[in-house]
């Protein structure tokens, strides 16, 4: 598995503003409503621990890369409540099938290698009734997505694989959920070609 040491170094440092408005409050409310056991795809550098509530029963925080995962490591140990670290990617989940009452993907699906091969292995995971919460930017529209479309093939090298021209919501409902909730926000910080963000909740039938 790739690592990406430059960028996992500086991925705290150039978020950290974000993380103190925005994005944090945004993560914030997304968990809000994370119960039992949860799964988190690709957890970087840890951002979303702080986040989760006291009705996470059981924490499992997935990450492939190996500069995140130490930092992620850090971030554990300080942490008060069980969580496990698993060093594996999102396409390749070595977690039984229906284990997880709730699957979390916070700006992580628009840089899996194969991003439905990713949302398989989510619905697989999750119980029946189980919720996929997700906090993700994705292609916009008219001349942004001609824009991202153009940048991708840079962006990517930069940001760690990210595609900032991915449909990643009509990928959710093609891999088989039932979006629940859907919100989608162009005022997100960072770039233009990061944005919109949508955030919501999916259903496993």
């Amino acid at each position: 598995m790739p690592e990406h040491r430059l960028f996992a170094a500086l991925y705290d440092l150039l978020g950290a503003a974000a993380e103190r408005g925005w994005i944090g409050d945004r993560r914030r409310e997304l968990l809000a409503s994370a119960r039992g056991r949860v799964v988190e795809l690709g957890a970087g550098t840890g951002a979303n621990l702080r986040h989760y509530p006291a009705p996470v029963s059981e924490l499992t925080l997935t990450e492939p890369d190996a500069a995140m995962r130490r930092r992620l490591l850090r971030r554990v140990s300080a942490r008060r409540g069980p969580a496990r670290v698993v060093a594996a990617p999102a396409e390749r989940l070595p977690l039984p099938d229906g284990s997880a009452d709730v699957v979390v993907a916070t700006l992580v699906l628009c840089s899996v290698d194969d991003q439905p091969a990713a949302l398989a292995e989510a619905r697989r995971v999750l119980r029946p009734g189980g919720t996929l919460l997700f906090m993700e930017h994705v292609r916009g529209e008219g001349r942004r997505a001609r824009l991202q479309d153009r940048v991708t093939p840079l962006w990517r090298r930069l940001a760690a694989g990210c595609h900032p021209n991915r449909d990643t919501v009509a990928a959710i409902r093609a891999a088989g959920f039932e979006v629940s909730r859907l919100e989608v926000r162009d005022d997100a910080p960072g770039p233009p070609i990061a944005r919109p963000v949508a955030i919501g909740a999916a259903v496993r039938p």
